[in-house]
């Protein structure tokens, strides 16, 4: 699969977010979307994904145009605000995630991902009952548990120290690697570059590197 941006520009209130962004991304990659807060990093995944419309230029995969469907099939969201439903626990997060999405679960890949990631010991546990970091891996298992095409994380270690942020960066790519899924991060941490191949950054809503 590819994903692919053409000309791409996103303002809000007036203020131009994006402009003229252009890139692709094909099945196996991995990208590090690197810049400050404000860059338009956020934004240029919700466009991605189909979350936000670009006000010029296209998103497309494969060249059909990015939709709730696609979105719902293909790509898989670990969100800056982790979004776990706190009414459930760890495991039935996984499994609703799966539902809304697929419309089945799949308990052997829950159990997979749960072990995977460190995590099988907390299963039952509430989100309010995690630590940041379990919180954290909680968020990729569920992103992952729809078996995504595409792997897409919004700050996935802001809120991490050293440690724990290299161990997230590597975990999310030898996952990605091992559901064969494109995988881009957004980030302002330069800790995560050793562990993307690939780096592109924003500045002020443009590509500069």
């Amino acid at each position: 699969m590819m994903l692919t941006v053409r000309n791409l520009s996103k303002a809000y209130a007036g203020r131009q977010v994006l402009l003229d962004i252009s890139l692709t991304l094909r099945s196996g990659e991995k990208m590090l979307l690197l810049g400050p807060s404000g860059s338009g990093k956020s934004t240029l995944l919700a466009c991605l994904c189909g979350l936000a419309q670009p006000d010029t230029g296209k998103v497309t995969l494969d060249d059909a145009p990015i939709n709730d469907a696609i979105r719902r099939r293909h790509f898989g969201i670990v969100f800056q605000t982790l979004r776990l439903v706190s009414a459930l626990s760890l495991s039935a997060n996984l499994v609703l995630a799966q539902k809304l999405q697929t419309g089945r679960s799949d308990p052997a890949l829950i159990a997979h991902l749960l072990e995977r990631l460190g995590i099988a010991g907390r299963a039952n546990a509430r989100p309010h009952q995690l630590s940041q970091g379990e919180a954290q891996r909680a968020a990729i298992a569920r992103a992952l548990a729809v078996r995504p095409a595409i792997l897409v994380a919004d700050e996935p270690t802001s809120a991490l120290d050293q440690t724990n942020a290299a161990i997230v960066a590597r975990l999310l790519a030898d996952l990605a690697d091992e559901a064969g899924a494109a995988l881009i991060i957004a980030t302002h941490d330069e800790r995560l570059r050793p562990h993307v191949p690939r780096t592109l950054t924003l500045a002020e809503g443009r590509i500069a590197a």
